[in-house]
């Protein structure tokens, strides 16, 4: 078999069951450390001045999962919180006769808590996002949305443009219950956010994108153009050193899709930064994934309390339900072939061929003794194709500064 066609299986269900460990390894540390079980609390929507606020109290810190997606031809804005407890929650809010035509919040054992925001549509509008300390030890988080009149024609929809998740904002004085939020967050910049001027530091945007991966730059482009949006970004630094950065651009036509993006930057002289641009099957939906995510967070003990080892919690809970993902992310990825296509398409322009290489693999019957193979599909630059629980095609861009 050729090197840029390698299938991983076998022997590597043993490096599956390693990498399980490792994983689960910050979960049975959390255990050990005796964490109380994240709570929504409260949640309210209140209008302060030019800013639509979302506030939700929590028993504890937690970052959750803010994404848009389209249901029944409206557009949602949805506040993930997985794993967590409901409190006395609403079913079902009402909006502010503006942007948001109501709330709706959803919560089962074992899969979280979702708070839908159902958004009026094509009403352009930026969103903003906040963590802060609440009163008695109670943690806030807050969603702010703005009207964006200045938002391209061009676009049919609302275009969400993000700040940056990580900036530090002064410690409001919280209310005990919603909807009193903290002050609002000044809105963010209108305006183009793409490549033709340098606007210094971006945080979150494309063009900051476009000054960190240079290499991506028509990837980046096309991705702008075809409708992604920036809507979750982090950093990890210390002070006066920079380590890395992630990024995920969701895109309202294709709702179970996301695109990660990582940056690695180099700390030691004449070595490459690593970037790492992934298209994944992440957002996938159903009962099937929603069981998968669940079982990926046991901890340790829970483990132990129905399985005798992490092989028979392996073999008897993990595996059949990776075979369904495998079966159902390869119809997605054929619902969806031109997004895939075109990604590789312009991440790898001097490889044509590569694009159809990867359906060919997507299309393979499912083996359902391998719950789950990966492909090298180049090597310069190189790219994998992953189809073990959520499939990915992950492509590296190395950047000499």
């Amino acid at each position: 078999m050729s090197a840029n066609n390698r299938v991983w299986s076998g022997e590597t269900v043993w490096v599956g069951i390693l990498c399980l460990c490792l994983s689960l390894l910050p979960a049975a540390d959390a255990a050990w450390g005796r964490p109380t079980a994240l709570e929504v609390r409260r949640v309210g929507l209140s209008r302060v001045e030019d800013n639509t606020m979302l506030t939700v109290v929590l028993s504890r810190p937690a970052e959750p999962r803010v994404y848009t997606r389209s249901e029944g031809g409206k557009p949602q804005m949805v506040v993930e919180f997985p794993q967590a407890q409901a409190g006395r929650l609403p079913k079902v809010m009402a909006g502010d006769d503006l942007l948001v035509e109501q709330v709706v919040t959803e919560s089962s054992p074992g899969s979280g808590v979702k708070i839908i925001l159902e958004l009026y549509p094509e009403q352009p509008y930026k969103f903003w996002r906040r963590s802060s300390a609440g009163a008695g030890g109670q943690a806030l988080f807050t969603l702010g949305l703005t009207t964006d009149s200045a938002a391209s024609q061009t676009r049919p929809a609302p275009t969400p443009e993000p700040r940056g998740a990580w900036e530090t904002k002064p410690e409001p004085q919280a209310a005990a219950e919603p909807p009193v939020a903290p002050g609002p967050e000044p809105p963010p910049a209108s305006g183009n956010y793409g490549f033709k001027e340098d606007r210094g530091a971006v945080t979150g945007s494309f063009a900051d994108l476009q000054r960190l991966i240079p290499k991506a730059g028509p990837l980046l482009q096309g991705l702008e153009k075809d409708g992604w949006v920036v809507s979750d970004s982090h950093t990890y630094d210390r002070p006066g050193t920079r380590f890395s950065r992630d990024f995920v651009l969701t895109n309202r036509q294709y709702p179970e899709l996301a695109i990660n993006i990582v940056n690695l930057p180099a700390n030691i002289p004449n070595v490459p930064s690593i970037n790492i641009v992934s298209l994944t099957t992440d957002n996938l939906g159903g009962e099937t994934a929603s069981e998968y995510r669940s079982l990926r967070q046991w901890s340790f003990s829970r483990i132990k309390q129905k399985y005798e080892d992490i092989g028979d919690f392996f073999d008897d809970a993990l595996k059949p339900l990776r075979v369904k993902l495998r079966e159902q992310t390869k119809n997605l990825v054929l619902r969806d072939a031109k997004v895939f296509q075109t990604f590789l398409q312009r991440a790898c322009p001097q490889n044509p061929q590569l694009a159809q290489v990867m359906m060919n693999h997507v299309k393979e019957k499912v083996n359902p003794r391998f719950e789950g193979v990966q492909y090298t599909l180049s090597e310069n630059p190189l790219v994998i194709l992953n189809m073990v629980d959520f499939l990915y095609v992950k492509v590296f861009f190395l950047e000499n500064r």
